[in-house]
């Protein structure tokens, strides 16, 4: 299941601008989530509602300000794994107005988690 470019405004960044005036941020997410039960039962309990998802993670980018947006993925993937279907997710973060000194059409990070192995 994908989830791609969920847009939240946050006021993410290490510069004391960044953290005061905030900027867009935008979340791809790659979900790994057994779609086989929901497939056949045709009933959401057995899936990731990507709505109630999409949601947290806007939560999470407008929330409470973390320096890197590193650190910002990593709350994101706790979330999506809180999900009890998820067993593993794929977060890109991208900053679009970073503030670098040349021009660039933004800044990513991907991590990758997974639930632990039972």
């Amino acid at each position: 299941m994908t989830v791609q470019g969920i847009r939240a405004w946050g006021h993410h960044g290490v510069l004391a601008h960044e953290r005061e005036l905030g900027q867009e941020f935008l979340v791809d997410l790659d979900v790994g989530v057994d779609l086989v039960p929901a497939g056949v039962s045709d009933d959401l309990s057995d899936t990731v509602d990507y709505g109630r998802l999409a949601h947290q993670v806007y939560e999470v980018v407008s929330g409470e300000p973390v320096q890197l947006i590193e650190a910002l993925a990593a709350r994101i993937a706790d979330v999506v794994l809180g999900h009890h279907a998820v067993r593993q997710v794929t977060v890109t973060v991208r900053k679009p107005s970073a503030p670098v000194t040349v021009p660039v059409a933004e800044v990513a990070v991907t991590i990758t988690r997974a639930r632990p192995s039972r």
